[in-house]
């Protein structure tokens, strides 16, 4: 049985991290929620006001035998614009900032090279503000957050913001892909 391991990353809008997680070979679930929050268990409405300092994050479980935080956060560097401070496109706020909330100093060191090298890659014209920080809290978001583009695929968001980024997946990590979702 694989030891499994969990990573914590804030990239925008939760719905959008989950789409694209859960569709990777080697991510045996993923958790939309809240991650450094300094209040306990924040609501959304709570989280959307800014000031629980909350951010909407994922909690990923992951076999690393199978898919590497390195190969994870790969992943997450492209899936969303590490450059803008407190925003994702339309989403705007300290809730949709970036940030990867490592659980171990194997996972900052993986996450402090990574930014590094997508900084010494000049992919981006301008300054990438994700923040790497230690895990502190995760809360769990309510129930009708869970797979909700998979549940609501004509909803407007689904399918002008997150429908894109899942296409994008499916076309530049087609090999990194579960057979089954």
């Amino acid at each position: 049985m694989a030891q499994l391991e969990t990573a914590t990353l804030a990239n925008g809008c939760f719905w959008c991290s989950e789409a694209i997680f859960k569709r990777l070979r080697g991510i045996e679930a993923v958790k939309s929620g809240y991650t450094a929050s300094k209040v306990p268990n924040p609501s959304y409405e709570a989280v959307c006001t800014g000031r629980t300092g909350a951010a909407e994050a994922v909690q990923i479980t992951y076999d690393p035998d199978v898919i590497s935080f390195d190969k994870i956060l790969d992943i997450f560097w492209h899936m969303h614009d590490p450059t803008t401070l407190n925003r994702q496109g339309n989403d705007i706020g300290t809730q949709y900032r970036s940030g990867i909330y490592y659980q171990n100093e194997e996972q900052k060191r993986v996450a402090d090279a990574s930014k590094q090298a997508l900084e010494a890659s000049g992919a981006y014209k301008d300054p990438i503000v994700t923040e790497i920080l230690p895990f502190t809290n995760f809360y769990p978001a309510e129930d009708y957050h869970d797979d909700y583009y998979d549940r609501n695929p004509n909803q407007g968001y689904c399918r002008l913001i997150i429908d894109p980024k899942v296409q994008k997946l499916l076309k530049e990590y087609r090999n990194d892909l579960k057979h089954s979702v």
